[in-house]
């Protein structure tokens, strides 16, 4: 940096206080205005900001930032518009324009060293035309549906995830299978087993620490089931602040593997013949600061409240499937072969099924959701599952939660099962749950349709099938 220049650049310590801080008073609910008046005047106040990294996502989830000029944030930070033509599920070209509200209460401190010096981070509510919330804007809707249900009910949705990914050789792997045909790997030692060094370790601890540096609060990391696989796990969130971490923990691991002339991918099914990758949801509600899925005389521990929510789950899985498994990639995971979630069964035991009870107490008692693969959209997962909790409707089959019955294994019956749902309309509007379902077939369309394990890595519709799925999970 020229000695001219004096961009802002925080030690962890003081990145982890300020982002701690944040996020404590998100958790508080602090209003948003007293927020927007605090944040405009320590950009003001703060000589060393040069821009600020605003972050959004499209309808199937890709991160998208925009960087404007710290003054004219300040300036004009209430007339932002962009195109919302160029957006994967957004406006039709005849109706782009859009506008970014920020959410003054999701503002981040990144370490420099991966993100750039001078910058901090905020994340945006795409607004209509109307000054409407846009109903493409799924991580809006959600913000929309957790304020109801606390304004409603004081009901404070709860959310965390593990959310798992492969470390591969050499930059740009996933764009450069075409020419290598390969996925390489950095590591073999499995489960929980990586020596102190070794590359898959040096990137796992370097990515916990700027997650920690980013107020993540982390719990535990460590190598999954298959070589080279990695799962850094971290503390639970209200559910759109559990939202965004997730697009966060991805693009940090992305920046951080980047760094070190590796990649990281969140493929579901990148290496056939081995466990893939899933993004299990951890989810509780809580009122008056209590967990109201516990109840230490229940079933399992749980609450009447909780067996309700999971039997609603159950009853919406298919319906749902398309958008907790987001890609023909997707549905490659869900193979019993590999402790797959692909039977519409809870249990507290059984990994094969789409609903776990983890043992818990007052505190941690929560329901796991298993069939989420990481490529899928953060804000639809968190929306779908809450919303169906909470809001759908209990099948009346006998034995419901041990009943024979199985996820679709291909992602265009997904689609049929999702298109014909009553409840996904309710869930989306009509007008996006049709923009969702022809995004979806189109990708589907350029990928090959025999899924399962028998599949030969050598053709080059496989090959494209991945090219796809970097083209749009860049983050």
């Amino acid at each position: 940096m020229s000695q001219l220049q004096e961009f802002l650049s925080l030690d962890y310590a003081q990145l982890e206080e300020h982002n701690l801080h944040a996020k404590e008073q998100r958790f508080s609910r602090v209003p948003a205005h007293v927020l927007q008046e605090e944040r405009l005047k320590y950009l003001a106040d703060e000589k060393r900001i040069k821009a600020v990294t605003v972050m959004f996502s499209d309808l199937e989830g890709r991160l998208h930032m925009l960087d404007y000029d710290k003054k004219f944030i300040i300036k004009s930070h209430d007339n932002l518009t962009f195109d919302g033509s160029s957006i994967r599920g957004f406006t039709a070209q005849r109706e782009s324009d859009l506008r970014l509200r920020l959410d003054w209460g999701a503002f981040y401190w990144p370490p420099a060293d991966y993100f750039g010096a001078g910058k901090v981070m905020v994340f945006g509510e795409v607004i209509d035309k109307d000054g409407s919330p846009y109903v493409a804007d799924i991580r809006g809707v959600l913000k929309t549906y957790a304020n109801s249900q606390f304004d409603a009910n004081g009901y404070t949705l709860n959310a965390a995830n593990e959310i798992e990914g492969f470390l591969f050789a050499g930059p740009d792997a996933e764009r450069r299978y075409f020419e290598t045909r390969k996925f390489e790997y950095v590591n073999h030692g499995g489960y929980y087993h990586s020596l102190p060094g070794d590359p898959l370790r040096l990137f796992i601890d370097r990515t916990a620490e700027v997650q920690r540096a980013m107020g993540f609060q982390n719990e535990k990391d460590h190598p999954e089931v298959a070589p080279s696989q990695f799962e850094i796990n971290y503390g639970y969130g209200e559910v759109v602040a559990a939202a965004d971490q997730i697009q966060l923990y991805k693009f940090i691991c992305r920046q951080v593997a980047n760094s070190m002339g590796m990649t990281a991918s969140f493929l579901p099914k990148p290496v056939v013949g081995v466990n893939g990758s899933g993004m299990h949801t951890n989810v509780s509600v809580s009122k008056n600061g209590k967990n109201i899925f516990w109840d230490p005389a229940g079933e399992e521990k749980m609450s009447a409240f909780a067996w309700e929510f999971v039997d609603r789950i159950l009853t919406a899985g298919n319906d749902t499937c398309a958008l907790l498994n987001a890609s023909v990639n997707a549905f490659r995971r869900l193979d019993p072969h590999f402790e797959a979630p692909n039977q519409l069964i809870a249990s507290a035991v059984d990994r094969g099924s789409m609903v776990r009870i983890p043992l818990g107490n007052e505190k941690s008692a929560r329901v796991e959701v298993r069939s989420v693969s990481p490529d899928a959209n953060p804000y639809l997962v968190m929306l779908a599952v809450f919303k169906t909790g909470l809001d759908g409707s209990i099948d009346p089959v006998k034995n419901l939660r041990s009943a024979k019955r199985y996820l679709p294994d291909n992602i265009y019956d997904a689609l049929a099962n999702f298109n014909k749902s009553k409840w996904t309309s309710q869930l989306l509007t009509e007008e996006v749950k049709a923009r969702y379902s022809d995004l979806k077939k189109a990708s589907a369309d350029r990928c090959p349709r025999l899924l399962g394990t028998i599949v030969k890595t050598e053709e080059v519709q496989f090959h494209h099938e991945v090219y796809n799925q970097y083209l749009w999970n860049q983050f």
